[in-house]
Parts: C-alpha cells; structure tokens; sequence
C-alpha cells in the first residue's frame, strides 16, 4: 500500500507535503517504545514532545506565512494516522492543537506570530457552555471554565470560547439572531488548571479543564472561528472550517489505532497456538477470514475518507468556498471511519485471547483509546442521522458539520 495514498508521486510533489508524511512515519517507533509512559503520566513527556516539534507535527495546519506547512487536508489526516499508529493520545493532541492553530489565519500578522512565533508554541481549547465575555474598553472580559482540553499541559496558549455580553448585560447577536461568539487567545500562565483527566482511554492526551476568572483580553486577541469576513489567509485549506479538519482527523486517529492493532495481530497469529489447542492461529480458518475481512473494512473506510477529501479540495479549489455537500460529505466519511475503526479493533481484540489482556502487549491499550476515540463528538452515531435527512431534502442543523 502506498504511504503517501496522494495519487501523485512522492518525489515529484513540489510542495514537500509527502516528506511531513516521512516525518510522521519516522515517529513511530519513538511513539510506541512511549506508550506505557504516556498512559501512566497523562500527558506526552518531554522526549515525545521533543521529537514531535523537531519534526513539526503541530505546525502542519499553520500558514506559510508563519512557519507552518500548510498541508492540504488529503497529506495532513495521513501525518495524523501516522501518529496514531504509534500512539493514540500522541495523536489526538497533535489533530486538536492543529485545529486550533488555523485560527492563525483570521488574527492580524503580528498576533499570529506572537501566538505561534516560536517553534513550541501550541494552542489548545475546550468548551464551555456557561462562560461568557463582557465588553469593556479595548476588549472583554472574560470568565469560565472550559473542559476536554486536549494537549493543554504542553500548551502556550488557550482559547475560551465565550458568546459575547454588552457593557451593560446583554446577550450580543448575529443579525440572524444566534449569540455572537468569539474565541479569546490568553497565555496559560493565566489560567488556573484542574486535573480532572482520569479516564479509560486517551489518558495521554492530558485533557484538563481550566479557568479564567474576569481576565482582560484585548481585541486584537480574538476572533470568530471560521469567518469569512475575518479570513486573512487565501489559501486552500482555510476555505475548510476546523471542524472538517477535527472531523477527518480524528476518525484518522481511530484508522491509525485500528491499522496497528490488525498488524500486531497479523504478527501474533503467526507464532501464537492458543492454550489446550494443536492448532496455531495462523492455521485456523475463522482467524484468516476475520483477519481478510477486518483488513477490508479498515481499507474500505480509509479510502472513503481519503477520496472524499479529495473530491471536496478539488470543488474548493473550483468553487473558492466549501458547501453544504461538501460539508455533509466529510461528516459522514469521518464519522464511517470511526465506527469501521472502532469494529476492527473490537473483532481483533477478541480474536487475540487472554494475550490482549496484559499491558505488555498492545491491544488492552488500543482497545481503551479507540474506545475513546468513538465515544467523543465526532464519533456520534447520530451523525449519520444528519447526512441522511439532508439526502432526505431536510433541512439538518450544521453545528457538528
């Protein structure tokens, strides 16, 4: 199978895009040989983050104009499942703080540098239903708590998503009457941190919540996410919303756990006779068809993804702007994506026996974060139920599209 998966040849692309893909590769054995540290310390330590940064995994949906690669979305989601198939968490961190950092194309030029200038530099973000922002002189103030901040303890920087309040009290609106939102960038130091990550799965990506309390941001620090009118950058892929970026890959994460759990399964079965039985794993017939059925599926999903992708750069690239299509088309190949990942990795999980259940093999693990991967935003079922009243001639809501 080609890596690269771009329908161009890897050294005949001008843009470097299919050496980010290297570079992810690259990664892998460090991020494996991690793992266990990861999961037991909650957060990616000081070598993995080392090597991530040399290798610029969270400057990949930066603009050129400020040291990023700008990776179309077909190149990046294969720099993510890279990852993923090293280590989950790894992985999720890298695709949130990537989101993240296409906000650098709506922030004037000297606040996108101040923000991602050095080559550390990291912002992350979650959400919080109650917080809000008041106006005052020069900018907000700002209060809340944000929860599921993905990459947070390796951060510079954090965003408070906040809809906006007059001077006196009052909900500000769109003109359509939705609350009027805007995403504040306020250093870290800032804020107070709570340690709330104890969880199943993902425990390495150090999701915490933190708190603002009426901090003053400025308006230079703020934005509205995907914007046109804010839009600074001409680029491709700032056409896209974060949300498709989230979407595509984060069910890449979830392709790059499956694909390394059915390797590592291909591996075992070959040297593996189950207790109390003469036959190996490799000789016994239900194994081969669930191994040929789940490398299928996982292929099937992977390269529904990929050619969605595609087709919707090219219409962007023809139409300058994303449609609803295009929007409803890369819900529903993400989440597909998923759901095929997270049913490879259960059928193989099983398939593997009392070995999948010991922490010194890798399946307990990758069956915790997939597990994790599918019960989060992105992995809702009810995604589909979206896609389809849309073919229906409904009218769904866009927010998770």
């Amino acid at each position: 199978m080609n890596d690269v998966d771009s329908g161009v040849p890897a050294t005949s692309r001008a843009d470097g895009s299919a050496d980010y893909i290297a570079r992810a590769r690259g990664l892998v054995p460090l991020l494996r040989s991690a793992a266990a540290r990861i999961d037991a310390a909650c957060e990616l330590p000081a070598d993995v983050l080392d090597a991530m940064h040399a290798a610029q995994m969270f400057r990949l949906l930066i603009p050129r104009a400020y040291g990023g690669a700008e990776l179309d979305p077909v190149t990046y989601v294969q720099c993510v499942e890279q990852i993923a198939s090293g280590d989950a968490s790894a992985a999720w961190c890298m695709n949130q703080g990537s989101g993240c950092s296409m906000s650098a194309a709506y922030m004037a030029p000297d606040v996108s540098r101040e923000v991602w200038g050095g080559p550390r530099d990291v912002l992350a973000w979650g959400q919080a239903p109650a917080a809000k922002a008041v106006r005052v002189a020069g900018g907000w103030r700002v209060t809340g708590t944000w929860s599921f901040a993905s990459g947070s303890r390796h951060a510079t920087w954090l965003g408070a998503h906040c809809p906006c309040f007059d001077a006196k009290g009052g909900l500000e609106r769109h003109p359509d009457g939705r609350p009027w939102e805007r995403t504040m960038l306020i250093r870290r130091d800032v804020a107070k941190i709570d340690d709330v990550w104890q969880v199943m799965g993902l425990r390495g990506t150090g999701s915490d919540n933190y708190t603002f309390s009426d901090v003053f941001v400025d308006d230079a620090h703020t934005l509205t996410r995907d914007s046109a009118a804010e839009r600074r950058e001409p680029g491709l892929l700032y056409r896209f919303a974060a949300m498709q970026l989230y979407a595509a890959g984060f069910a890449s994460v979830g392709l790059g756990v499956a694909r390394a759990t059915l390797d590592a399964f291909v591996d075992l079965a070959r040297v593996k006779t189950p207790a109390l039985n003469t036959q190996s794993l490799r000789d016994n017939n239900a194994v081969q068809g669930i191994i040929g059925h789940a490398d299928a599926r996982w292929k099937a999903a992977r390269a529904g993804l990929h050619q969605t992708l595609r087709e919707v750069q090219d219409a962007v690239s023809a139409n300058g702007a994303l449609s609803v299509a295009d929007r409803m088309a890369i819900r529903q190949a993400s989440t597909f994506a998923i759901h095929e990942s997270r049913q490879v990795v259960h059928d193989i999980y099983h398939e593997a026996g009392a070995t999948a259940i010991f922490a010194s093999h890798p399946f307990e693990r990758r069956l915790r974060d997939m597990n994790a991967v599918s019960q989060q935003t992105q992995g809702r079922r009810s995604h589909f139920e979206t896609v389809g009243l849309y073919m229906l001639g409904g009218e769904p809501s866009l927010r998770w599209v």
